[in-house]
């Protein structure tokens, strides 16, 4: 990451962070995050980083990777800071976490779909038995103000088209056959292991539900559709539609992402659960002519031949219940995240 980059995620975090207040809990203290080196870590880390420079926060983080070593290599602007320390060590094998700690964040798996297919087994190893793991160890905590468990909203399941927007309580079915749903069904589990350890020990805990970011920091190899369209793009390449045209998605920018968990976080009730994301919901045709939209070129657009298989889904969040309880707002649009993702990206190639 180049300087101009740096400045940009630092301009979005500055932004998001107009009201001070609202995080002045996390001031003085020590927060231990595992999975914290990934797409969401990182941004928390910067949301952090942000508030530690310029408003003396002082706020101490652990975080918790089976790579640790090699994170001051990749971030050195993040992990060369004083106040973050690693613990190079796996979720699954995770057997203390330092008495210091007050504030916990379990956020330690991988979202991509082909790693859900190709090792299915390590996928529900990490998340069933690295969240009990964790569970166990934050149970010993002294001082520990909450714990805040990342989810998934996959976690939802298939449900009928026409739903509209998945609340927090909506719940359809998941295929117990297919090896691609030990994602979704894990991250079931690791719910009820957390709700279990929370009964049995009285932890507090706080659970979040992402769905689906665009922006600094994603990678666009992985097999998303709006990654792809935006690889494609900057490329020069036609964007290739390779589902029905008609799905629908949203996208969160990434700087509201990290605020929200930091939210919900420290401000969460104990026992609450809450949706991450945009409800603003878009085809894949809208998606892909937004991304086209901003490139001085022209930028052509294809989409697969339908067949009998190919249907329609609508995967976006309900979050009235974040903006009621916590008073949450969605503050980058979708146009305005496509728009700063992609002059990211081009900082980087120019």
């Amino acid at each position: 990451m180049n300087s101009r980059q740096r400045d940009h995620i630092e301009r979005d975090c500055s932004e998001v962070l107009k009201d001070l207040g609202k995080l002045d809990k996390l001031k003085n203290q020590k927060i231990f995050i595992s999975g914290g080196s990934g797409f969401m870590g990182s941004w928390i880390l910067e949301i952090l980083n942000y508030l530690n420079t310029h408003h003396a926060f002082n706020t101490q983080v652990i975080v918790l990777s089976p790579h640790a070593s090699q994170l001051r290599e990749k971030k050195p602007h993040l992990f060369m800071k004083d106040w973050i320390k690693t613990q190079d060590e796996d979720v699954r094998n995770l057997v203390e976490i330092s008495s210091e700690v007050e504030w916990v964040i379990h956020a330690a798996a991988t979202p991509d779909n082909r790693v859900h297919s190709s090792d299915p087994l390590k996928v529900a190893d990490v998340i069933t038995n690295g969240t009990s793991r964790l569970m166990r160890s934050a149970s010993m905590l002294p001082r520990v103000k909450n714990i805040l468990n990342v989810s998934s909203g996959l976690i939802h399941g298939r449900l009928p088209l026409g739903t509209g927007p998945i609340t927090e309580s909506s719940f359809g079915g998941i295929d117990c056959s297919s090896v691609t749903s030990a994602y979704a069904e894990s991250k079931r589990m690791g719910e009820t292991l957390s709700s279990i350890y929370r009964s049995q020990f009285r932890m507090p805990l706080t659970t979040v539900r992402p769905f689906a970011f665009i922006g600094p920091y994603q990678l666009l190899d992985r097999p998303w559709a709006i990654n792809n369209f935006i690889r494609d793009a900057l490329k020069g390449d036609t964007i290739r539609i390779l589902g029905h045209e008609g799905t629908i998605r949203s996208y969160m920018y990434p700087s509201d992402m990290a605020y929200w968990i930091l939210r919900a976080l420290v401000d969460g009730k104990d026992g609450m659960t809450l949706n991450l994301g945009s409800p603003e919901g878009y085809t894949l045709r809208n998606i892909a002519e937004e991304v086209a939209r901003n490139f001085s070129t022209s930028i052509s657009i294809s989409a697969s031949a339908p067949h009998k298989n190919m249907v329609a889904t609508t995967f976006i969040p309900d979050v009235s219940k974040a903006k009621s309880s916590l008073g949450l707002e969605v503050s980058v649009n979708f146009q305005e995240s496509i728009k700063r993702t992609l002059d990211w990206y081009k900082l980087e190639l120019n």
